[in-house]
């Protein structure tokens, strides 16, 4: 009697993953696979292609929190399995998100009576909060023009060309008319006074950033209030102001408490801000807050009965993770004014050491301010031999993600590098990121140098190779092909003398 089994027979629990069949196949892209697979296996086989990603904490080009408290990122793995849409089954997880829409509200100066609870809601992000203060100032304008018999069905709104692509996206899904204010060489934000020149009767609103994408810039949500309100007794509209502080509402607060860019503003009736950008939670949660009951119209909002109590709800989703609300109310209260405060001012200063040490290089433009998201972006002086996505590229091989953009219009022949400063971007990281741009810098220098000196030597090699055939004088000339080759073959041998000198110092044998 046979009693052993064939290598492919026997139990795989008892082999190594990489000993198994399963790593000898490749993975499915198109179709489920007809057959299953042990857990050990499908983890391994995910998690070894998962190391192909970029580190995340090196992400130079995201805003979007990386790293979180321990004890914060056991509440989420525990909460991890609840719909927050389970309103009746998770009371208490509703009433967690009721107390940071509260948290917000007054860390933005809602009007707001001692016991009074705010209006706002929690989202997957800006995009959704941005989509749904969107749609409240479209009905609100709706229902006015349709109270005073005029034509409702060509709305507009009015932003700069430097605001994110959510707003696109609401104006294309929505149909309403984006009216963009175009940028400028040295001013990259949209000017107020442009701004309130595109409004007329059927602007819904003007956006205004509070942190913008491209250079970290605050709008001066001051000045285009007071032209606004102008404008308005002028023509007796009531053009309001949404204000996105995707980036910046958990900034300003905190280290710039004198700015006034909120609610203390008339005209300002609904921001939204990103939990998972300053608000220091991982992807997945965003804020809109309204600035009375009037600014959210009531034919939006669906009204939900559980225990008793009247739950409003106003979302695009329906199910969708409690633990990101969990971690907001976590860090509100783990941090407190105190913390934040403290971090903010943290990302402010490496920002400026960062800023500092590239314009000792010399080679940078800085076109980011100080007062605004702790970000630097810079361009180069000089493009001569080289551009912003060489660098970029090249950073990659330290491990860094710093992206390479141009400008919208009319700025668009500007193209800038730019790195955001978060929590966990430490002193020594900005001052290591600085000497790898100036190991980048010398790489792309020394290659020009080179690719010069074979142009120029392949000059010469064409005027010498010119002999005499029978009396006739033949010249023969280098191809194009050639001549690529030998570039590519300096390349490679500059390339390669760079990776031994990096193992020498490494210590790599």
């Amino acid at each position: 009697m046979v009693l052993s089994k064939t290598s492919s027979e026997s139990d795989v629990s008892v082999h190594s993953t990489f000993a198994s069949r399963y790593v000898r196949t490749s993975l499915p892209r198109f179709k489920m696979p007809e057959e299953s697979i042990p857990k050990e296996a499908a983890y391994q086989i995910i998690n070894d292609e998962l190391m192909l990603d970029g580190n995340p904490r090196l992400n130079l080009a995201s805003f979007v929190t990386t790293w979180m408290e321990p004890e914060c990122d056991k509440l989420i793995m525990a909460s991890i399995n609840k719909n927050y849409v389970d309103m009746d089954e998770y009371p208490v997880t509703t009433e967690l998100q009721n107390r940071c829409v509260n948290m917000i509200a007054h860390l933005f100066n809602a009007p707001l009576e001692e016991n009074e609870a705010a209006v706002g809601v929690g989202t997957v992000g800006s995009s959704e909060a941005i989509m749904l203060a969107g749609l409240a100032f479209k009905r609100k304008w709706q229902n006015k023009r349709k109270q005073e018999g005029k034509p409702f069905d060509k709305p507009n709104i009015v932003t700069g060309a430097n605001v994110q692509v959510c707003w696109e996206k609401f104006a294309r899904y929505f149909e309403v008319e984006l009216k963009e204010v175009k940028l400028s060489e040295g001013y990259y934000v949209m000017d107020p006074k442009k701004a309130v020149d595109l409004v007329d009767e059927n602007t819904i609103c003007v956006a205004a950033i509070l942190g913008s994408t491209l250079n970290g810039e605050f709008e001066d949500v001051k000045t285009l209030n007071d032209l606004l309100v102008e404008k308005n007794k002028e023509t007796g509209w009531d053009t309001p102001i949404h204000v996105d502080a995707a980036s910046g509402g958990f900034i300003a607060p905190f280290i710039y408490p004198e700015l006034v860019w909120d609610f203390r503003l008339p005209l300002v009736k609904s921001i939204n801000v990103s939990g998972h950008k300053y608000g220091l939670v991982y992807a997945g949660i965003g804020w809109a807050v309204w600035r009375s009951k009037e600014d959210l119209p009531e034919e939006l909002i669906f009204h939900i009965n559980y225990l008793g109590a009247d739950q409003p709800t106003f979302t695009l989703n329906f199910s969708k993770g409690s633990s990101q609300v969990i971690a907001q109310y976590y860090q509100l209260i783990r941090l407190g004014y105190e913390g934040y405060k403290n971090v903010m001012e943290n990302c402010r200063d490496n920002m400026i050491v960062l800023k500092e040490g590239l314009e000792k290089m010399g080679r940078f433009n800085i076109v980011s301010k100080e007062d605004g998201v702790p970000l630097v972006a810079f361009t180069l002086k000089d493009h001569t031999n080289f551009d912003e996505f060489q660098i970029s590229d090249l950073l990659r091989r330290f491990g860094w993600i710093v992206p390479a953009y141009s400008m919208p219009p009319d700025a668009q022949h500007i193209t800038v590098l730019r790195v955001v400063i978060r929590e966990d971007f430490s002193r020594t990281l900005a001052e290591r990121l600085v000497a790898d741009v100036e190991k980048v810098l010398h790489e792309l220098d020394t290659l020009a140098a080179r690719i010069r000196l074979i142009s120029s030597t392949s000059n010469v090699t064409i005027s010498e190779e010119v002999v005499k055939n029978n009396g006739q004088v033949v010249a023969t000339k280098k191809s194009a092909l050639e001549t690529q080759r030998e570039i590519t073959a300096v390349w490679k041998k500059f390339v390669l003398e760079r990776k031994k000198l990096n193992d020498k110092m490494n210590g790599v044998c």
